[in-house]
């Protein structure tokens, strides 16, 4: 007689979610989310330090169960130890009042949870239940492999977060000290993602020129594609506004791509054996690095052997978890020195890493593209795209295009009311950067965690050390780094350029019918 173990019908992942969906299971935290007040610091029992929102008392027990986000078993970027889970509700309150992912679509779900990857929920979780998806091992394990070259790249946001594991207070800038850290891990090559910040500035500087001035048919407002959480949002919720995304590729993944290209061929290195790597401030990294139109240098190779762009991306947090692992004294390390061919970065590829950032890079660079001069010294200190408010806008006025309106956001929720505007015909811009995270990538669901929920004196700190480095930069435009002008002469040819369209810029796919949205309230 057959057992009943042996009766039982393997469950597959779209029925499971089906199941999962049709039994109402995750409607549970949708009808517990809301229940009670949000404490702010003033109103908190516990005083000027944070804690969770259904907390009366200090030391009392939850009053309510809020509940908490579903999260994919196969999330590429996060994961949850249900052991440590408190059911307080704080990823719920950062996923549907901050990001508006959350709560923004109808149940029964279809065929995924709905996910951006932003790791925000990773910030708020007092409990530490939630966490990046750690792949430090398989780093470890190429690093030991004397058959592979590793190759790194550390991000612009990376450098001023990584110290505060260390003790260190908040925004210290340890360039240098990383760089060691890396050298002493054992990777192979050392480069800084602020190089391809300035390229990807070039690239998508002149497709934005191109678009003013009529020459590309693409939509305005041109918004920035930087952000993977982002792109997913607009592939979501927006897909009608897809063709307004730029096309040019994140520097991460730009970077990857001329590893195991323009890098293996200049220096003879077989682009099979390089394993390529990571450091990001994002947990939505990691599921960009999976997107399958992130194949370039496989397609430029003709060779289906070749494995994507970057293999891994490591997390701030990662990172530090590396260093301590393997017993390094960080605090007293010398500094170390990025190596060269894609090693130099500008102060416009610096502020990368902050909200407003890349739109400073990119008006820069734009005046020049358009006049062939010098910027003015406005655009050296744009100061009405500073700050941690979630929606600016300025206008910069370049001689030969006239006024150009630029709006910089952060924050998804503040993205859904201004995209609800365009797709009304009510947007007066050219040109919108995005970022999911609030005040940037230097408060990104991957960087340490100061405080929850992360404060805005946080983020102002980090941010400052950002435009430090920027302000004490010898080369402060992306046009003058002169590594960017050899990758040009000797590889690339020209910004968007077709060896650049192929290997630099990407396309993008619309996710909606995954769900059902609900409609918007702006609408």
């Amino acid at each position: 007689m057959a057992s009943k173990a042996g009766q039982v019908k393997k469950l597959s992942r779209r029925s499971f979610l089906k199941f999962v969906g049709g039994a109402s299971l995750t409607g549970v935290t949708l009808s517990l989310a809301g229940c009670g007040e949000v404490a702010t610091a003033d109103s908190a029992a516990g005083g000027k330090g944070w804690m969770p929102a259904q907390y009366n008392a200090p030391g009392s027990w939850p009053t309510d169960v809020r509940g908490r986000v579903p999260i994919d078993p196969l999330n590429p970027s996060i994961v949850r130890d249900d052991q440590k889970c408190i059911l307080c509700g704080q990823c719920l309150e950062v996923c549907e009042k901050v990001q508006s992912v959350f709560g923004n679509y109808e149940l029964p779900i279809k065929n995924e949870f709905v996910c951006v990857n932003c790791g925000q929920c990773t910030q708020w979780c007092p409990s530490g239940a939630i966490t990046e998806r750690d792949e430090t091992d398989k780093v470890f394990k190429a690093l030991a492999d004397p058959k592979v070259t590793v190759v790194v790249q550390t991000a612009p946001a990376t450098r001023i977060g990584l110290g505060e594991e260390f003790g260190m207070p908040v925004g210290t800038n340890v360039q240098g000290k990383q760089v060691a850290a890396l050298r002493k891990l054992g990777f192979d090559v050392i480069f800084d993602t602020n190089f391809t910040a300035d390229l990807t500035i070039m690239e998508e500087g002149t497709e934005l020129v191109k678009r003013v001035q009529g020459e590309l048919k693409k939509p305005l407002p041109q918004l920035t594609s930087c952000c993977p959480g982002w792109v997913k949002f607009v592939e979501y919720f927006y897909p009608e506004l897809i063709p307004n995304l730029s096309s040019a590729k994140s520097p991460m993944q730009m970077e990857g791509t001329l590893m195991k290209t323009y890098y293996a061929e200049m220096k003879k290195v077989d682009p099979q054996k390089i394993f390529s790597v990571a450091i990001m401030p994002c947990t939505a990294k990691k599921f960009e690095c999976q997107r399958p139109e992130m194949v370039s240098a496989q397609k430029e190779l003709k060779d289906k052997n070749v494995t994507p762009d970057v293999d891994v991306v490591l997390t701030t947090r990662e990172l530090a978890r590396m260093i301590k692992r393997a017993g390094i004294d960080f605090a007293n390390l010398p500094d170390g020195q990025y190596d060269q061919l894609m090693g130099t970065g500008t102060g416009a590829g610096a502020i990368f890493g902050t909200t407003g950032g890349v739109m400073e890079a990119a008006a820069r660079s734009a005046y020049y593209l358009v006049t062939g001069q010098q910027p003015p010294s406005a655009l050296w200190d744009l100061t009405p795209v500073r700050g941690m408010q979630g929606v600016k806008d300025a206008t910069i006025n370049i001689p030969g295009i006239g006024n150009m309106k630029v709006a910089v956001i952060s924050g998804l929720a503040n993205a859904r009311t201004v995209m609800d505007q365009i797709k009304a015909g009510n947007a007066p811009w050219d040109f919108i950067e995005v970022m999911a995270c609030p005040g940037g990538c230097e408060y990104g669901g991957g960087q340490p965690r100061a405080s929850a929920p992360p404060s805005d004196d946080v983020r102002n700190r980090r941010a400052a050390s950002l435009y430090q480095i920027d302000a004490n930069a010898k080369l402060r435009n992306s046009y003058d780094n002169p590594q960017i002008k050899e990758v040009y002469a000797d590889f690339l040819t020209a910004p968007m350029s077709e060896k650049a369209e192929e290997l630099l810029h990407t396309t993008y796919i619309s996710r909606a019918s995954e769900f059902t949205a609900k409609k918007s309230e702006n609408m």
